[in-house]
């Protein structure tokens, strides 16, 4: 057995072609077909089924998960030695919400890819409790969101504290008004994020405290979504005060102060306990916690 047997294997599973895997892996398909016989053969199994589509057996997929292990232990393997160089290289999968994709990322990446180009970066977007899974199943490296939900798996750091505002476009009748109070929102129409939101779990807390029945005129999966409905003056909504810094200076939308909502949240990275940090992670882990907080939160 060998690794490129492995992967031929691996890939086979993906693409249920063996001229698709072929294509993949720049191999002729008689050669990939000679990589699984000769696993096959070598543990006497028969590990995939050569029907139309091709499928792996049930001996197969036991097979594919330890060979997804071994390869998983070699690309490790792999990245201790190229650390040897001392020079922080590789590839970093983040996981954040969509908000601070938009608004702190390129900041930040835009100064570390300078200082560091041989480090690779990919973002996926989420919500912050799916950061947090994400970042204990190890489906990104490293996770940057709020901080309300922990785990005993995963190890975070504080970066920056944010609230929630309430926002309007300027010519929604609270505009007019200095201060609002919760009761004046029982009748107003609300742009609310999803309900697996950090955001729309602390006004839904929020409101129910004060025995509030919010006018939920739609919901959003995202803040950004929901600045643009209330640009529109389709409703008031309650969105991270991060996030609005563009469309407060641009006079598109004007923040309204509720005392209730005066509540700092922590926002911050996260990391998986025990995990190998590679050279690429640990610069820009280093270079993260290392940042004034006004470089998150200062204005465009």
């Amino acid at each position: 057995m060998n690794i490129s047997q492995l992967e031929t294997l691996l890939t086979i599973s993906k693409t249920l072609s063996f001229r698709k895997a072929g294509e993949v892996l720049n191999l002729t398909q008689p050669a990939v077909s000679a990589q699984i016989k000769s696993l096959e053969d070598e543990f006497k199994v028969v590990l995939v089924d050569r029907n139309h589509p091709v499928t792996l057996t049930d001996r197969g997929r036991v097979f594919l998960e330890h060979a997804e292990r071994i390869l998983s232990v070699v690309e490790e393997l792999k990245q201790k030695l190229s650390d040897l160089d001392q020079i922080p290289q590789g590839h970093i999968s983040l996981g954040t919400t969509t908000s601070i994709a938009i608004q702190i990322l390129p900041r930040v990446l835009s100064y570390f890819q300078n200082q560091y180009p041989l480090i690779k970066t990919s973002i996926q977007s989420m919500s912050s409790s799916q950061v947090l899974a994400s970042v204990e199943n190890g489906a990104v490296d490293i996770g940057i969101g709020y901080l309300t939900e922990r785990s005993p798996h995963v190890e975070t750091s504080v970066l920056y504290y944010d609230t929630f505002e309430l926002v309007v476009s300027p010519s929604h009748p609270l505009a007019r008004v200095e201060r609002v109070t919760l009761d004046m929102l029982k009748d107003v129409p609300l742009i609310m994020l999803s309900p697996d939101t950090l955001g729309r779990r602390f006004v839904d807390r929020v409101l129910q405290e004060y025995h509030i029945t919010p006018n939920v005129a739609m919901e959003l999966g995202s803040s950004e979504e929901v600045k643009r409905m209330a640009e529109l003056n389709l409703g008031a909504a309650v969105v991270s005060k991060l996030s609005i810094a563009g469309e407060l200076k641009r006079g598109t939308l004007k923040m309204i102060p509720v005392r209730e909502l005066e509540v700092s949240h922590p926002v911050g990275v996260m990391t998986k306990s025990g995990r190998y940090k590679n050279s690429a992670m640990r610069q820009f882990l280093n270079d993260l916690k290392g940042m004034p907080e006004d470089q998150f939160i200062g204005s465009e």
